[in-house]
């Protein structure tokens, strides 16, 4: 069974339709990415998979139980985190702050006893802050736990993210234009952090605009245009979709070479 399994899902603003009758499934350990022009309607899809939007049509299962509509917090608890295509990050706090807060979704205490920083306040406030920690240093932001977020360069800024991302413990986790803004080094060390985390049973739904990170990490890719999905395949095969091809026009160019 999928993990994180969209059916004929679809939704309209003001009468036009931005997404309609898409369907897609992602399993343990696997990376799809979803591709398209400006405007194909990729964010939107996020937004309806996240429970920003509620769709009009269709259903979300998450392991085989229907989330369809369920707030972000709520589908957080069940396992489905998400980044944002713009950061979302506390800039005046710290970098550790900032992933610690990732980890209170699943604090379980009496209110009096963080009130009165009782010592079982205090044990789950030290698992909270070594957890943030280990992330920090699995996404190489180790040595930078006590600067202020907002002193980080973007790409660090965006794998501070993906950290926060994964104090949720996600079992799916949605990356939306992970490396939208970084140079190619920043690119790199994300890239490597996507298939680090999907080796480790997680599974990774992406939207991203760097075709060569798209083909290289895809086990699976869903191309959307005007909403709509237009093919669904492993890289070599969506590359050479003339669907795709005609759908990207002066980008098409940079598909194939992507993938060659």
């Amino acid at each position: 069974m999928s993990l994180l399994s969209v059916q004929g899902l679809g939704i309209s603003f003001g009468g036009l339709s931005a997404v309609r009758d898409v369907s897609f499934a992602v399993n343990a350990g696997e990376i799809v990415s979803v591709i398209g022009p400006n405007g194909a309607g990729k964010t939107t899809l996020f937004n309806m998979i996240s429970g920003v939007y509620l769709p009009k049509a269709g259903q979300v299962r998450l392991d085989g139980e229907t989330v369809t509509g369920l707030r972000p917090d709520l589908l957080a608890r069940r396992g489905l985190s998400r980044t944002f295509q713009n950061l979302q990050i506390f800039q005046q706090m710290s970098v550790l702050d900032n992933v610690v807060v990732g980890f209170h979704l699943h604090e379980r205490g009496p209110v009096l006893s963080d009130l009165l920083g009782l010592p079982g306040a205090r044990r789950r406030s030290r698992a909270s802050t070594q957890g943030a920690r280990e992330l920090l240093e699995r996404v190489g932001l180790a040595r930078a736990a006590e600067r202020e977020a907002g002193a980080l360069s973007y790409g660090a800024l965006k794998r501070l993210e993906i950290a926060r991302a994964l104090a949720v413990r996600p079992r799916v986790l949605l990356l939306d234009e992970p490396a939208a803004g970084c140079n190619a080094v920043e690119t790199e060390e994300i890239d490597r952090l996507i298939a680090e985390v999907a080796d480790s049973g997680v599974a990774i739904l992406l939207v991203e605009h760097d075709m060569k990170l798209v083909m290289r990490l895809s086990h699976t890719i869903v191309v959307l245009d005007h909403g709509e999905k237009i093919a669904e395949g492993d890289p070599a095969t969506v590359s050479r979709d003339p669907q795709v091809i005609e759908a990207y026009l002066g980008a098409s160019a940079e598909v194939i070479d992507a993938h060659g």
